[in-house]
Formats: structure tokens, sequence, C-alpha cells
């Protein structure tokens, strides 16, 4: 059987009802190509132009390795100067990725060149947009937001394939404990299903991000995503209107991400390895009883 992967809808343009009743209200993804048509961003944002408004900030980077259990979630691998990373990125696949970086921050002016979709929703984080670049090959493992946010995200100068499952499929998935990441020691393209069985009949949706798509990404939704080119995205968050997913939102940035954090300190690999043994555990069990139902 495998992993069940089915296209993700796509369309040009759409209204605010048929958004707020198809997708928004049942937690469904969509794609919509034409919604940064009228950003300066789509023709202004090329490599260079970035170069020349960021390129001397030091920004973190991260890589495809397995996480450190020793140190705090989003730890980076290295640093180097934004405009050599860019260059980087140009010249060669690297696996080496920007992760979460605040552009406003630094180039206050980069806030008028794209606009939040209020036309479709509310909510929007305006001043705290977030940016990713990863060079061709380079991915982002498996994982959900853990502010639970509703997601606009829209890709630049290259492709990148994405594949998207429900929280649904939380346990089927390996989801570590005390965390919003699956295991990493899975392929999520070419799984092993005699190692992982649980991921087998997991029901998910990919695909391909190409220059100026946006992909509406509902609340809590795992992804995984590959550059296929050297490229980047920009991600516009929107709090969802239930109070419930605003106070689980506040629970994960605070108690469970310091209780996560002090036991990485304490007890290391031990307790990483507890926390591996129990994903599979529960897994195995998802499996048996034929969860999601």
């Amino acid at each position: 059987m495998g992993i069940i992967l089915t296209p993700i809808d796509r369309v040009d343009s759409i209204t605010k009802e048929d958004f707020i009743n198809n997708y928004l209200k049942p937690r469904k993804p969509l794609v919509i190509r034409k919604a940064t048509e009228s950003w300066p961003a789509l023709k202004k944002w090329t490599f260079e132009y970035l170069k020349e408004t960021v390129g001397d900030q030091i920004v973190p980077l991260y890589d495809s390795s397995k996480a450190d259990p020793s140190k705090p979630i989003n730890a980076s691998a290295s640093e180097m100067k934004f405009g050599d990373y860019i260059d980087l990125i140009q010249k060669e696949p690297t696996d080496l990725r920007i992760f979460l970086f605040d552009p406003i921050k630094h180039a206050p002016k980069l806030l008028d060149d794209y606009r939040s979709p209020t036309d479709l929703m509310g909510g929007f984080l305006d001043k705290y947009p977030n940016m990713f670049f990863g060079g061709a090959g380079s991915i982002t493992f498996l994982h959900y937001d853990i502010d639970l946010a509703h997601i606009f995200h829209t890709h630049f100068n290259g492709r990148k394939h994405v594949i998207l499952f429900d929280n649904k499929w939380s346990e089927r998935l390996y989801q570590i404990p005390f965390a919003t990441y699956a295991l990493e020691d899975y392929d999520i393209e070419k799984p092993d299903f005699n190692k992982f069985p649980a991921l087998d009949g997991v029901e998910g949706q990919e695909m391909i991000l190409e220059h100026g798509d946006t992909l509406f990404m509902p609340t809590g939704y795992w992804h995984w995503m590959k550059y296929l080119d050297g490229s980047f995205s920009i991600s516009l968050r929107a709090w969802d209107s239930s109070w419930a997913i605003k106070a689980k939102s506040l629970y994960n940035l605070t108690i469970q991400r310091k209780f996560d954090d002090v036991m990485k300190r304490n007890f290391k690999s031990r307790y990483m390895n507890w926390k591996e043994e129990l994903a599979i555990k529960r897994a195995a069990k998802a499996l048996a009883d034929g969860e999601p139902r």
C-alpha cells in the first residue's frame, strides 16, 4: 500500500466565502497561484536584491543531520554572512538552510513588498514574517509548527517539493513525545516499511511549489519540504479563532518547550532514546488499533 499521497487543490484565485467554507473551516490545504500578483516582491525579490538589502547580516545555518539530543530544538549547525550563503546556494547543491529568518528586523523596507491575504481571513501577525532559504537538495524534516498558526507559505526563485499530513496522523508518523517533529530515522520519500510499519497506509498530500505559488497550511499540519533548486520562501502566519488552539499554542511554547529543553540538558541521549522508543511504541499501538478512525 505505502504512503498514499494525493495532489493538493490548486486555484488561481479564490473568494473569501469559498476559502473559509471549503479550506479554512475544514482545515484543508490549498495552493493559490496568483495570490501574490500585486506584490512588488514577486519581481523585486531576486537573490541579488536580497543580497544588497541584507547581505552582511550573520545568519544561523541548519543542515540535514539528526538533532543533537543535548541541544535545544532549532539549534543551528553553523553561521555565515547572508550574502555569502546566497552565493553558495546559487553555485551548487548544499544541505545548508536558513530557518525562521526575520528579514524585516534587518531591512524594514521589505515590509512594503508583500501583503498579508486579509481579503481571505484575519488574525495575521504582520510584523512577524519568517523567511526560509535552501540549497538544491536540502530538506526540512517532517514537523508541524509549534505555535499552531495557519500558514501562508509563498515560494520564490525555484521549486520546492512539499508533502503534508493532517495532524490526526501524528502517532502513525512517529511523533516524538514532548515535541512537534517526527522520528528522523526514516526517509519520507522512500520509507522502509519493515522498520517503520506504521507509515504503511498513512494518507497525505503533495505538490511542487513554483515561483509565486502560495500554499495555505492549516493549523497543526505536518509538513516535509525539499528544495529542488536553490530558492526561498516567506511564511505569513495567522492565529486560529479557536481559544482551545490558542491555549495549546501557549502550552507548546512555554511549558512543553521548557520542560523538553531541561530534560535534554540533564539527561541528553538517555532522554532522547526514551522518547524515540516511546514514539515507536505509540506508532505500533496506533497501527494495531486502526488509528486514526
